[in-house]
């Protein structure tokens, strides 16, 4: 798992958004049925790689419904407890940060 984690935050910091879906989704997909907050949480994770995606591609409308999902299961980051805790943190961390200087990105554009 950790190596799935290192893997999407290096991608996002490359701005490899697809790469970043499938390196994360690698670990998600084979338990992607189960009821765990911890699953659902990298559901999220996958979810801002793809909405970052939809961005690069100048689809803003579909990138805010993906973005909306990512929303829905960060709330799980403080109800889990997971030895990669600390990577989940860094991970939310960043993805806000480049969702921030997206949104900066598209209002400039405007």
């Amino acid at each position: 798992m950790r190596k799935h984690l290192q893997d999407f935050m290096l991608c996002l910091k490359e701005e490899r958004f697809y790469d970043a879906h499938e390196a994360l989704e690698a670990a998600w997909f084979p338990r992607r049925f189960e009821e765990n907050k911890e699953i659902k949480l990298l559901k999220g994770f996958i979810n801002a790689a793809v909405s970052f995606e939809l961005i690069k591609r100048g689809r803003e409308k579909q990138s805010k419904k993906v973005w909306a999902n990512y929303l829905k299961y960060r709330p799980f980051l403080f109800e889990i407890d997971s030895k990669y805790q600390n990577n989940y943190y860094q991970l939310s961390r960043l993805i806000e940060t480049i969702q921030r200087l997206k949104e900066q990105d598209f209002n400039l554009a405007s």
